[in-house]
């Protein structure tokens, strides 16, 4: 029987993210369920739920193909006996403490993200989202036309040394990036995306930027720094952003295509959380133009 619940949705910030209450989260969750949480998630771009202990891998997966067909990582393996869980664990170098959007080296980029909490530190290890078409709005008018004629190359071949862990060894840190180059760089990407892409569902623009782009077309090395740094500080700016503050057993779904994320590394203990990404999509610009592949060896 499918499980049916009252739900409540509650606002965590002025332009990003809602609390979602009254709901256990199932594979075989109601179809009016579901449909207040897509709802809930066109507008709000990432979801919070507590209390969801009850899911394991299995039904996390189930769960998530409520939202589309399973996306595995391009370049990493996925946890044992799953179909696509990315298991990030801090022991082994699991921190995405950059700003970034998941998986777009590729042109296909993945639409939602599905994040458990299974380990979770006592203090801190916090997560903070953006929303990317706040970003877009603020800039101002001939930065904005700029952007939207910007293409972007995104590869996962980028600096490993800027990942290793704050504070660790020089030995352990060359452990990790080798660790990190042979398994998540094992296969390179390269893909040009547009930087201004229109969300599918409702047209609106997003900036898209983040960790894996490398250089704009047209622009040096040092120009396309200096040019991300100034579009990228409009997505990281406090009044665009909300950060939650883990508990096991949470769940947070959000619009991969609409938002940036960060995960805040200022804790000592381990921290393990499993992601499903589900749902692929190839990012358009404002004239119709899609992202493509440039190279993959």
């Amino acid at each position: 029987m499918a499980t049916k619940s009252k739900i409540e949705i509650v606002k965590k910030a002025g332009r990003i993210g809602a609390e979602v209450h009254g709901v256990k989260l199932t594979p075989d969750i109601d179809g009016e369920t579901l449909s207040q949480i897509k709802e809930a998630l066109s507008e709000h771009l990432v979801l919070f739920f507590r209390g969801q202990e009850h899911l394991d891998d299995a039904t996390h997966e189930e769960f998530a193909k409520r939202f589309g067909e399973l996306f595995a990582h391009p370049t990493v393996p996925v946890k044992e006996n799953t179909a696509a869980i990315l298991e990030l664990d801090s022991q082994y170098g699991g921190k995405a403490n950059s700003w970034h959007t998941d998986v777009t080296f590729v042109p296909e980029v993945p639409r939602y993200s599905i994040l458990r909490g299974v380990e979770i530190p006592s203090v801190g290890g916090d997560t903070i989202w953006a929303n990317t078409h706040t970003a877009y709005t603020d800039l101002p008018e001939e930065l904005q036309e700029l952007a939207e004629k910007l293409w972007a190359i995104h590869s996962n071949k980028f600096d490993y040394a800027a990942l290793a862990y704050v504070n660790q060894s020089k030995e352990k840190a060359r452990e990790y990036i080798e660790k990190h180059r042979s398994v998540f760089a094992r296969i390179e990407y390269e893909t040009r995306h547009p930087v201004v892409i229109l969300h599918p569902e409702n047209g609106k623009k997003h900036l898209l930027l983040g960790h894996f782009v490398r250089q704009f077309e047209g622009y040096s090395t040092s120009q396309s720094a200096a040019l991300y740094e100034i579009l990228q500080s409009y997505v990281t700016r406090p009044e665009n952003t909300v950060r939650w503050n883990w508990q096991k057993g949470d769940l947070v779904i959000w619009d991969n295509l609409a938002s940036q994320h960060y995960a805040v590394a200022d804790y000592d203990e381990r921290r393990i959380v499993r992601r499903v990404t589900v749902s692929k999509n190839t990012p358009k610009n404002v004239n119709g133009e899609e992202s493509s592949l440039i190279r993959k060896k």
